[in-house]
């Protein structure tokens, strides 16, 4: 029998788009030259050609979870001023227990690691009652760029995922707006 694993500290459910690299993988443009939706070696989706566009699509595929985590804010909805405008500085740590983790199935049996990985998204933060805490903007988005398991509880076994989100901007927009 495991050891005692420890528990959040005044946990907030969030919810996740968890990135679905399988599902974006296959051939996005059928007949056309690529042959996957996911460029591993950057590990971010392609744009796919589309007729009369210059910007092409976007292949990406995701699936929403809701799941306690302790929320840590470093900065929220911070900017940078820099000479060609303005730039996000935003940043929220969540962790996460292993053991809600393992509970909705988000852990990898054969590997063990977590199914939160990097470009996950941060949608939302709600009470754990469901009551909506604060959205995330659409721009910047506030996407997963660190991982680390924490510790390891009494007896051996894991305990808390630290995920680190900052923001990323999606578009750019001119004109100072």
């Amino acid at each position: 029998m495991p050891g005692y694993r420890g528990r959040l500290i005044f946990p907030f459910n969030v919810q996740l788009a968890l990135l679905n690299t399988t599902a974006i993988a296959g051939d996005p443009d059928l007949l056309g030259p690529l042959t996957s939706g996911y460029d591993p070696d950057f590990k971010e989706m392609v744009k796919v050609p589309a007729v009369n566009s210059q910007v092409g699509t976007d292949p990406t595929q995701e699936t929403l979870v809701v799941l306690p985590a302790q929320v840590e804010p470093d900065a929220m909805d911070a900017l940078n001023s820099m000479a060609s405008g303005n730039s996000p500085n935003s940043a929220v740590v969540m962790i996460f227990h292993f053991s809600d983790l393992e509970r909705l199935d988000l852990v990898d049996a054969a590997t063990g690691r977590p199914s939160i990985h990097v470009n996950d998204r941060l949608v939302a933060i709600y009470t754990m009652d469901g009551v909506l805490v604060q959205q995330m903007p659409a721009s910047p988005v506030m996407k997963a760029q660190e991982i680390t398991p924490l510790g390891f509880g009494l007896g051996g076994a894991r305990n808390l995922l630290l995920v680190n989100f900052t923001a990323q901007i999606l578009s750019v927009r001119g004109g100072g707006q």
